[in-house]
């Protein structure tokens, strides 16, 4: 692994790294934001592909910068990223709000994304997404410890957690109690809120590939289907389990998709 940092226009700095040697792929992580989320899968690619994790902006070893936390500054965030490292274009992987991040990048700057994997991603929020994050955030806010422990028993399917429990505990070792946390997970849900990629459709023309979980309780398999929907060229594969942390729980599966899914020519 090389780590190398990020520098932004507004003074943010993001903590990056590569693996692997081979076509590049950038894992965009969801609402938690950090690199390390994509530790498995990042063993699992880069053995055939040069791969990039990072923590976004505010999150982890990443500075928070001065503009305004939105899906299109994220979006730009990514595009930094590709620049410092001198990539002209990459398989783009985005999960949950990072399939948000995925899909605005993609329509701002298409000659960027070779291909575009939306994992546990939507098009625009649902009532049942609009009350869970409202709820979540009414957590955050009141006491961040169960907002913590919420999250992960709801993004895990309930065998896999029983039996890592360890993931539920470092979960809850490590809740947003600091208020700087609070208002930079708070901007974060605030963005993926108002996100609707709905206007930016005609301008994904790159082969796409969606993967989801049946089982996902924070982004349902309907809002993923009508992802897929809105997206009638694209590939769609849902796992029969996994829950919404899928590519955690269920790594074997999802590196061997995307693997063969990212090695396939356009």
């Amino acid at each position: 692994m090389t780590a190398f940092d990020v520098s932004t226009a507004d003074g943010a700095t993001l903590a990056a790294s590569r693996d692997g040697a081979g076509p590049a792929v950038v894992l965009v992580s969801g609402l938690g934001g950090t690199g390390g989320f994509w530790k498995p899968v990042v063993t699992g690619l880069a053995g055939a592909h040069e791969v990039f994790s990072f923590d976004q902006r505010g999150i982890g070893g990443s500075a928070r910068g001065t503009a305004e936390t939105t899906i299109d500054r994220l979006a730009d965030d990514v595009l930094s990223l590709l620049d410092a490292a001198g990539i002209d274009s990459a398989v783009i992987v985005g999960h949950s709000t990072g399939g948000c991040i995925a899909q605005t990048l993609a329509a701002k700057a298409p000659d960027r994304v070779r291909k575009l994997c939306l994992s546990a991603t939507w098009l625009r929020p649902s009532r049942y997404m609009t009350a869970l994050f409202e709820t979540r955030l009414r957590l955050l806010e009141g006491d961040p410890v169960a907002y913590a422990a919420t999250a992960t028993l709801i993004s895990f399917a309930p065998a896999w957690l029983e039996e890592n429990w360890s993931a539920y505990e470092r979960a809850v070792a490590n809740a947003p109690q600091g208020e700087t946390q609070r208002k930079v997970v708070a901007e974060r849900i605030a963005a993926l809120l108002a996100f609707d990629g709905s206007a930016s459709l005609p301008a994904i023309t790159m082969p796409v590939s969606i993967i989801g979980a049946e089982d996902d309780m924070i982004v349902p398999a309907f809002l993923q289907r009508a992802l897929a929907e809105a997206l009638p060229a694209a590939t769609t594969t849902m796992l029969p389990d996994g829950g919404h942390f899928f590519p955690v729980s269920r790594t074997r599966a999802f590196v061997a998709h995307l693997a063969d899914w990212a090695g396939q020519q356009p």
